[in-house]
């Protein structure tokens, strides 16, 4: 029997129904977990346990009264990225320009999960306002991976990602920019998916680059992933770049045959970089969707080799005019007695932001000013056209891609930190699913040396079902079993 820490969402959603477990019986196991773990991985920014207790009590009780119907959600803890804004935990985007910060009012995504009746368990590290691919530029502290715990989680949604497989939370939010989800799921041994844009709101996300960001799902199974993005996913008025489209019954896809499904393979993605591990990998689990019924046949996606330098135009771009509202004025980080209004902008903002968000700022500024617009900002916008019409080519004679999620395994801590070029490349795949807007999600399809392999799939617009259902099909072809997390042996002494 496994413990209540280890059960997925759906398995503690049974156990609830039930009244075999309670809420409060569910909070408490999982903060007892992060007791036990957290002080060697570091996952969470945040953590209120009296709060979470208190309203998990309260909702055992409504249970017990017959007030509320519990569902797929109900008294389930779910972690947070510490990007979006929640009254109930301070929102900092581990930066010291937000410390202490605290929100008048919940993302939509958290107002939703709140509707379904999850609890927030708490705030999850990231890279300082979503900038890495390590989570090794929080201003607080770095996350460590579960499964090696001198190395990187992946980023910058590694808090997240990091909880969820050591069962610290049975499933968490993250956002995704340039691969923020993904990258950190395939590092991490779980499911992580990056919806289309406009899918989930974005309303309380604190933005990095407004065309790319997109919040979703990460937990240990695609059932989960689905249950989390049923309750967040739709359209929400108060956000400008919400997609009016009907909610699909994610749920309902799962189990489905995918016999008869295309499946393109990048011939771009093949290439010099990949690790040789990861390689095999896909390429086992390409033979296998092909003994599922899938065709599976190669195809092209011609301007890849441009997608990184353009990704690392736009966002930061975008990020440097995002950032310009944290001045010190009106709340976040401000300088003691400065000598006037300009040294007050300067040192506030030198000393509350860090080198990579100072560094996107800089280039931002640059590409975006007199002069070089055109050269720069204008040019990679011209390229993100050339890679739309790479995707929308591509689907027309396949339903989906499959491919590798990252070129590498897990990096050791500090491996990278002195070289950003070497950094942006741990997105070279994922970074085009976020210029095309098209929706794509990691799940894990083995192991090398002890750490986990990421396989990507990716879709056309709003084609989450399909991508949940061929995930859920290689899942279950799959059955991986679960090794013994090193986090796990580090905390008994063996």
């Amino acid at each position: 029997m496994s413990q209540i820490h280890e059960l997925s969402i759906f398995d503690l959603h049974e156990e609830l129904r039930a009244k075999r477990l309670g809420a409060e019986e569910i909070a408490r196991a999982c903060l007892e977990r992060i007791e036990k773990t957290d002080p060697t991985l570091r996952c969470f920014l945040n953590l209120e346990p009296d709060r979470l207790l208190a309203q998990a009590a309260g909702l055992d009780a409504d249970l017990a009264g017959g007030a509320t119907k519990p569902g797929l959600l109900t008294g389930i803890p779910i972690a947070v990225k510490d990007n979006m804004v929640a009254v109930d935990s301070p929102t900092t985007c581990a930066s010291k320009i937000l410390e202490n910060y605290r929100s008048p009012y919940d993302a939509t995504v958290v107002a939703r999960l709140k509707s379904a009746g999850a609890l927030l368990l708490g705030k999850t590290n990231c890279d300082e306002f979503a900038m890495g691919s390590s989570t090794e530029n929080s201003a607080y502290f770095p996350t460590r991976n579960p499964w090696d715990t001198n190395r990187v989680p992946g980023g910058s949604s590694g808090g997240s990602a990091a909880a969820v497989a050591a069962y610290q939370a049975p499933g968490a939010l993250g956002s995704d920019t340039g691969g923020s989800i993904r990258q950190p799921a395939a590092f991490c041994g779980v499911v992580g998916l990056k919806p289309t844009y406009g899918r989930v709101s974005r309303y309380g996300l604190v933005a990095f680059a407004s065309s790319l960001d997109q919040i979703g799902p990460l937990a240990r199974n695609t059932r989960d992933v689905a249950i989390l993005l049923g309750a967040i996913a739709g359209h929400d008025p108060v956000d400008s770049t919400s997609a009016d489209e009907p909610v699909d019954d994610y749920l309902s896809e799962l189990g489905k045959d995918i016999r008869g499904l295309r499946i393109g393979v990048p011939s771009e993605w093949f290439g010099e970089g990949l690790d040789t591990a990861i390689a095999e990998a896909i390429r086992g689990v390409l033979k296998r969707v092909e003994r599922l019924g899938c065709r599976v046949s190669e195809v092209s996606l011609p301007n890849t080799r441009s997608a990184i330098g353009t990704y690392y135009i736009i966002a930061p771009a975008e990020a440097s005019a995002n950032l310009a509202r944290y001045d010190a004025v009106k709340y976040g980080h401000r300088s003691p007695q400065p000598a006037d209004l300009d040294d007050m902008y300067v040192r506030s903002r030198t000393e509350g932001f860090g080198a990579e968000v100072k560094r996107r700022i800089m280039i931002g500024t640059y590409v975006l000013s007199s002069g070089y617009y055109d050269a720069y900002y204008l040019k990679a916008s011209k390229v993100r056209t050339l890679l739309c019409e790479d995707y929308a080519r591509a689907f027309q004679s396949v339903d989906l891609l499959l491919g590798p999620t990252t070129p590498s395994l897990p990096f050791a801590l500090g491996e990278k930190t002195d070289d950003p070029l070497a950094m942006y490349l741990s997105d070279v795949y994922t970074v085009t699913a976020n210029l095309a807007g098209i929706p794509a999600m990691s799940l894990p399809c083995g192991f090398a040396n002890g750490l986990p392999i990421g396989l990507q799939l990716l879709g056309p617009h709003f084609s989450e079902g399909m991508l949940l259902r061929a995930a859920s099909a290689i899942e279950q072809d799959l059955d991986l079993a679960r090794p013994v997390l090193a986090v796990d042996r580090a905390v008994s002494g063996t």
